[in-house]
């Protein structure tokens, strides 16, 4: 796989619906993700809902697992599936609905769309209508839907917080919601995300499942739960495939959810979006808490000593502690050591932790034996150098499982 970067949102569209297509028109050709009635049995589909359906439908799933485990549709029930694909999901939906029930099939490719509505009309099923459509811009009447299920479409949307959005705009309050979808343990640190063959890997475009689940909160979504989980793609035919998953902790997820009675506040929202613990744990699965902690050793250091010497020009009197000081700064230099030293288990070169070492050496002496402003601004370079080195040199492994030689020469 040979990555060009550069490109634009319309460009991975058109990788998505290109990639997709190929299934339509082909289903039994090899494809990086498993494709068929072999692959929906090992996700946990019922035998009986298979045996239901069309094998012209059945041979062209696509799905990541089986959302169905969520129990969101009713009889009766108007139901949007988004992503519908070959319509293997909307179909056990229909069935799912009974009689007075009705189903939308929405997919973003063509190809997919027009062998579903082929299908409908060469068996002569009922309540079930198909439309083309994006996730990003649901083409239906605000709080039109009872329930919507989805299967491996989310991780190829770009922009995911509005079709997460815009899902809570088509459901009834108290609608309820279930799908499977591919995450990741920790995100691509890389420049890759315009990559267009990259989404269609199905593992850049996916989210750590934390943000996931923080997305649905955020747009007013409750009782999110995680029902299963899968190796999905322990399923791929593809070695490539299975390494960049195996690199990124990517796997797929069932979760069901119920919309709330009405849109949170913004306040609210921004809240959720700025929660600490949130912006926290991203920033130590992007690689970048060590930067984070060494911010702050700098500005415990230095931020401190310019408040020591502007606030008594305001006429205020701190009094400090300075051996509290100097192990408030050490607690956080050998906390940025231990980190970067963290990442050698991912690169396997230990230069990073060696220069970082020395810099906390440099820093450990000047404040607690012989303090010295040189020797002092020498351990702060070093260990900035060392934080540096250790992001590069993450970013450098991310490009390479990804098969970036390019840009992991470059970086």
């Amino acid at each position: 796989m040979v990555a060009i970067l550069g490109y634009s949102r319309p460009q991975i569209l058109a990788a998505v619906q290109r990639m997709y297509t190929a299934v339509a028109d082909a289903p039994t050709a090899s494809f990086h993700f498993p494709v068929g009635a072999e692959a929906s049995r090992r996700l946990g589909y019922a035998p009986e809902w298979l045996m239901e359906l069309p094998a012209e439908i059945r041979d062209a799933f696509a799905g990541v697992g089986c959302p169905f485990r969520a129990d969101a549709i009713r009889r009766g029930d108007r139901v949007l599936d988004i992503g519908a694909g070959a319509g293997g999901d909307a179909l056990i939906a229909r069935t799912l609905a009974g009689p007075q029930g009705h189903v939308i099939a929405l997919d973003l490719t063509a190809a997919m769309t027009r062998r579903l509505q082929q299908a409908i009309e060469r068996h002569a099923i009922d309540r079930l209508t198909v439309v083309q459509g994006s996730a990003e811009q649901l083409p239906l009447p605000n709080a039109c839907i009872d329930s919507i299920t989805s299967n491996g479409a989310l991780n190829l949307v770009p922009d995911k917080r509005r079709a997460v959005a815009e899902m809570f705009r088509v459901l009834k309050p108290h609608g309820r919601l279930q799908l499977a979808d591919v995450v990741i343990h920790r995100p691509v640190s890389v420049d890759c995300h315009e990559d267009p063959r990259l989404w269609v890997e199905c593992v850049v475009g996916a989210t750590v499942k934390e943000e996931l689940l923080a997305l649905f909160e955020e747009a007013g979504f409750e009782e999110i739960r995680v029902i299963n989980r899968h190796d999905y793609f322990a399923l791929s035919p593809s070695a490539q495939t299975r390494e960049i998953a195996a690199g990124f902790g990517a796997h797929s997820v069932e979760i069901g959810m119920r919309r709330g009675a009405a849109r949170p506040a913004w306040l609210q929202r921004w809240r959720c979006r700025l929660d600490p613990q949130r912006r926290l744990r991203l920033w130590y699965r992007r690689g970048l808490l060590g930067m984070l902690v060494f911010l702050l050793a700098l500005l415990s250091c230095y931020g401190i000593l310019a408040l020591l010497v502007l606030l008594p020009l305001l006429g205020v009197h701190l009094a400090l502690d300075e051996g509290l000081w100097s192990g408030a700064i050490a607690t956080l230099v050998l906390l940025t050591l231990a980190i970067v030293t963290a990442g050698m288990r991912r690169y396997r070169t230990p230069w990073p932790a060696l220069v970082g070492f020395a810099g906390s050496l440099c820093l450990l002496y000047a404040l607690f034996v012989d303090y010295s402003l040189a020797l002092e601004l020498s351990g702060f370079v070093l260990l900035a150098a060392a934080v540096a080195w250790d992001i590069r040199q993450r970013r450098r492994q991310d490009a390479k499982v990804l098969g970036l030689k390019d840009k992991a020469t470059k970086a």
